[in-house]
């Protein structure tokens, strides 16, 4: 699963990619620093995890991780091959999700690519260009579609979907905001849409905003609204901040964050909502060499979730032996847990919930 980090030049990208990461991606005061996409891996921040560690007085612990690429800047003009054009539309298309970046700060020292800073017009910018390269996919669809139509007199609800979708283009929105049946979902899962890719906003303020009342700022409640009007999430962060929080030891990152009055840093706030916007969810493992969180998508049922630890587990799938994390803590130990008949025997039906502890029973 691959997450994009996108927006336009100079809006943060590159130093919130560093922070999530710390691979250092390049960053300067000027468009195109990043030409090539940088590609960093990132641990699932998952607090059960060293619960569970101590628990089992594990040798190690292995957390859930997913994919981020840190995408070039995009400019006007991009569909038409403006900037980098095709090149940074293409990387858009390998990711699963967008995770858009959006300036929400004044900095005269930090040029904007159109000489002043809106946020309502940087989404839009960018919203656009996808939209211009998603309406000449679906012209070529529709070229197809009607050739083999002549042949195949049920393909007339398909072309009926693309017509509509291509009118509900035109008219500047993009493609997830497209209300369609789960007939016409089914078709247009089918098309590499650019514009039809989930998106979480990241609200970029700086230092003073994001600690004080962001709520107040008027480029934020900019980027809010559109959020909402989508269905989607913004998540107000400081680049800046949290690069410099990604340097600090477990320790010193726990003290600034209480200092400041958070629960948890902000990338951490992003990395969970990224996950969870993936469909993305964690069963858990733990015994005395490894405790590890698994990533599955939602609504996987037992064996498919046994067989990402092992072909093997799936094929020769018994039982599985499950109890929920809270549980588990609430008795002190997995032999507690069964005196008091809290650990379930679940067969092949059982869909796996986030934060279940499984030990998998097979025989192959």
């Amino acid at each position: 699963m691959k997450l994009g980090i996108v927006g336009l030049p100079n809006v943060g990208k590159s130093t919130l990619f560093n922070a999530l990461t710390n691979l250092k991606a390049q960053s300067a005061n000027y468009p195109f620093c990043t030409i090539e996409p940088n590609v960093g891996i990132v641990t699932v921040p998952d607090k059960r995890l060293d619960v569970l560690e101590k628990m089992y007085n594990s040798k190690k612990v292995v957390p859930a991780v997913i994919e981020f690429v840190d995408i070039a800047g995009l400019v006007r003009g991009a569909s038409k091959g403006e900037g980098l054009g095709n090149k940074f539309l293409s990387h858009i298309r390998q990711v699963d999700v967008i995770v858009h970046v959006v300036r929400c700060f004044e900095d005269m020292n930090i040029i904007h690519v159109d000489g002043s800073v809106s946020p309502a017009r940087d989404i839009e910018t960018i919203n656009l260009e996808l939209i211009l390269s998603d309406l000449e996919i679906l012209e070529r669809r529709k070229d197809k579609t009607m050739k083999a139509l002549k042949g195949d007199k049920t393909l007339q609800f398909e072309l009926d979907t693309i017509n509509e979708l291509i009118e509900h283009l035109e008219n500047g929105k993009t493609a997830r905001s497209f209300e369609a049946t789960e007939e016409q979902k089914e078709i247009i899962d089918t098309i590499d849409l650019l514009s039809y890719k989930p998106v979480l906003y990241a609200a970029n303020m700086n230092e003073n905003e994001f600690a004080g009342d962001y709520h107040a700022n008027e480029m934020f409640q900019a980027v809010e609204k559109i959020a909402t009007e989508e269905g989607y999430d913004v998540l107000p962060i400081c680049a800046k901040l949290e690069e410099e929080i990604s340097e600090m030891t477990k320790e010193e990152k726990e003290l600034f964050l209480s200092e400041m009055g958070f629960e948890e840093s902000g990338l951490d706030r992003l990395i969970h909502k990224s996950y969870s916007l993936l469909g993305l969810i964690s069963y858990l493992t733990a015994g005395e060499q490894e405790v590890r969180a698994w990533t599955i998508t939602r609504g996987t049922k037992a064996p498919q979730a046994a067989g990402k630890i092992h072909s093997d587990f799936e094929r020769g799938f018994i039982r599985a032996e499950v109890i929920a994390y809270d549980k588990l803590v609430e008795c002190g130990s997995m032999a507690v847990a069964k005196e008091q008949g809290l650990v379930r025997s679940e067969g092949k039906e059982y869909v796996f919930q986030d934060g279940d502890v499984v030990l998998f029973r097979f025989n192959v």
